[in-house]
């Protein structure tokens, strides 16, 4: 009979542990489900509270254990809003990298590898960056420039400045700021702006400025720029091609433009080619250039299928 009771009594205790155990289950279950969660970061994100859905897609991941392809769906989620929203590429190239890891059969790898691009190209790093960042080591992006010959003209501590590097700078000015420097004392005056420029981008360096995040954006959207200023005179040089006849019928057609008028604003006098050349061919140039770019544009719209929906704007 005790023996009976014994082991009732270790049956009743084990099912007392089991009730405990799925109390406790019950006690931390998600008070709501997955899809209104992840309606609720969304809407975080829509309205611009962007850490805020990022800390709701995280509590997501880590509450609804989602399977491989959602999961990566949602650090791409993330990633993008660090990266076009937050401007954050360290914090976004994580998540990227996370996808490139720990899901390689995604569907979005293909398009989080070019994110990982964009992002390493806006935090100047190499071309092995890639494994650096995994390492967590920081390259310099800014490496010294060579030394190039000539007299000695500065020094910035052990750093000499050579006639060689002051022509070298120089010579990346517009041509209309080069002409300006032809005599001693404009030179000296540049190489004092150099020096100083040198000085406080030394300075913003040791404060760590190189790695804020506006500084980043603003030099990424200015190689950029450049690029496509760059690719834009290769492109369209090669379409304006002007002669002779063109000049003349171009000035035929635009002859008001390049005439004196009464104060009715009728015609008083229309110049001679011969007086107003260089102002038709600038003209003329420019009606080209236009021509032309917006050709190219509508090819390259054209290979790349783009689509504009302007009943959404």
């Amino acid at each position: 009979m005790k023996k009976s009771i014994k082991g009732t009594g270790v049956w009743l205790s084990a099912a007392v542990l089991i009730g405990l155990a799925a109390c406790q289950q019950n006690s931390t279950a998600p008070r709501f489900t997955a899809e209104k969660v992840r309606d609720y970061a969304s809407s975080l994100y829509n309205n611009q509270l962007y850490q805020q859905a990022v800390d709701q897609y995280n509590y997501y991941l880590d509450t609804y254990k989602p399977d491989d392809s959602e999961a990566a769906n949602i650090n791409y989620t993330i990633g993008n809003i660090y990266f076009e929203r937050v401007h954050d590429y360290q914090n976004a190239l994580s998540y990227y990298l996370r996808i490139k890891h720990l899901y390689p059969e995604s569907q979005v790898v293909d398009e989080t590898n070019k994110k990982v691009v964009a992002c390493l190209e806006r935090l100047q790093r190499s071309a092995d960056a890639q494994q650096v960042m995994e390492e967590s080591v920081l390259l310099d992006p800014t490496q010294a420039k060579k030394r190039r010959p000539g007299e000695v003209v500065a020094k910035i501590g052990k750093r000499q400045i050579t006639t060689g590097d002051l022509a070298y700078e120089i010579s990346q000015l517009p041509p209309y700021v080069r002409s300006q420097l032809d005599d001693r004392s404009k030179k000296k005056d540049f190489l004092r702006q150099y020096i100083a420029t040198e000085l406080f981008y030394t300075s913003a360096k040791r404060k760590g400025l190189d790695k804020d995040k506006g500084v980043i954006e603003a030099a990424f959207q200015a190689k950029k720029t450049s690029m496509v200023q760059k690719l834009l005179e290769e492109e369209i040089s090669q379409e304006v091609n002007l002669s002779e006849g063109d000049v003349e019928l171009f000035y035929k057609a635009h002859q008001k433009r390049y005439s004196t008028r009464n104060e009715d604003g009728s015609t008083k006098e229309v110049k001679a080619l011969a007086d107003v050349r260089g102002k038709v061919m600038q003209d003329l140039i420019l009606q080209k250039q236009k021509e032309a770019y917006d050709i190219l544009v509508q090819r390259m719209m054209r290979e790349r299928a783009v689509e504009i929906y302007a009943d959404k704007l």
